[in-house]
């Protein structure tokens, strides 16, 4: 039996040559995923996690989602669009004060009819912890919550990237390339973990490597693959292994926080190719991609693109 699923992403999503960056950097064919166009508000690539997070609410009986994350979470933003699409409610829990200017993310939460609470608690770190709190108050309210981990990282959001594999597997049959190389941003893990159960699951053997951009290597490479194992489960795939979660630091100076090398790397793909990167996930990504290239990784390589346009523009407007 299929995981209950709310179409929301407009699939598949593009897989393009990247000409002009291949020549700019020198390699052989690159290529992009372009699930920055999952067609879903702005959601990039939490539209397809969040067709599986709001099957499983709306077949539980939830009405209301409880989420968290930063003020620039893209997350927060798509699953308060994506609540309202299923008529459930939605309350987003942020860290700290409200930031000034207003985050775009934030602002577009707010407008699609979320209930947005700063201050609960102080840190990021503390938010998945202040979920469940929150969904115990409101569930003690004769509410029923459906509560989600930052990112909507748990195996049932998997399972989106999960069945993506799949669908890039089958652009790549089509265009006749043989993949070698496969590179992600990786913020809570869920798209990677989903990537990771998927590619082991359904037998590729392109290398696929995640750009950690605000959490430390070895637990969060953990938590990736205990995830990956539980969607393989759900899915009744065959279990990745430790060998198959290949995760690099990619934090620099903090989350959000561009290195000089991820400016040109920002520069390089919307100078060349017309791709908007943001500088929490997709500029590190890119950074990582290029630097693995240098190094002498395997082309085909696809840069897996997750989106992060409202924080890009941001970013350009605020001259970040």
């Amino acid at each position: 039996m299929s995981p209950p699923r709310v179409d929301l992403a407009t699939l598949p999503t593009p897989l393009t040559r990247m000409h002009r960056l291949e020549a700019a950097l020198q390699t052989g064919p690159l290529y992009v995923k372009r699930d920055d166009l999952t067609g879903f508000g702005v959601a990039g690539n939490k539209a397809r996690p969040l067709e599986y997070l709001m099957g499983a609410a709306v077949e539980r009986g939830a009405d209301v989602l409880v989420a968290a994350g930063s003020p620039s979470s893209n997350f927060c933003a798509a699953a308060a669009l994506a609540a309202a699409t299923v008529g459930l409610g939605c309350e987003l829990l942020f860290p700290g004060a409200p930031p000034e200017p207003p985050s775009v993310n934030v602002e577009l939460a707010r407008v699609a009819g979320a209930r947005v609470l700063f201050g609960v608690v102080q840190t990021r770190e503390e938010l998945d912890d202040a979920v469940i709190d929150h969904a115990n108050a409101l569930r003690a309210e004769g509410r029923r919550p459906y509560p989600l981990p930052r990112g909507g990282a748990t195996a049932v959001g998997a399972i989106g990237y999960a069945n993506a594999v799949r669908e890039l597997s089958e652009q790549c049959d089509h265009a006749g390339i043989q993949v070698a190389t496969v590179v992600v941003a990786t913020g809570s893990g869920g798209t990677q973990a989903g990537l990771v159960a998927g590619r082991v699951g359904f037998g590729l053997t392109w290398q696929l490597v995640g750009a950690s951009v605000s959490r430390p290597t070895q637990p969060l490479a953990d938590q990736i693959l205990r995830r990956s194992q539980d969607c393989a489960a759900i899915l009744a795939l065959d279990p990745p292994g430790t060998e198959n979660v290949d995760l690099r630091d990619c934090r620099g100076a903090g989350f959000g926080v561009a290195s000089r090398d991820d400016h040109v790397s920002g520069r390089l793909a919307l100078r060349h190719e017309g791709l908007l990167l943001d500088n929490y996930y997709g500029a590190k990504a890119m950074t990582l991609f290029r630097s693995l290239l240098a190094d002498g990784a395997p082309t085909p390589a696809v840069f897996w693109h997750t989106g992060g346009v409202a924080a890009a523009l941001t970013a350009l407007t605020q001259g970040a």
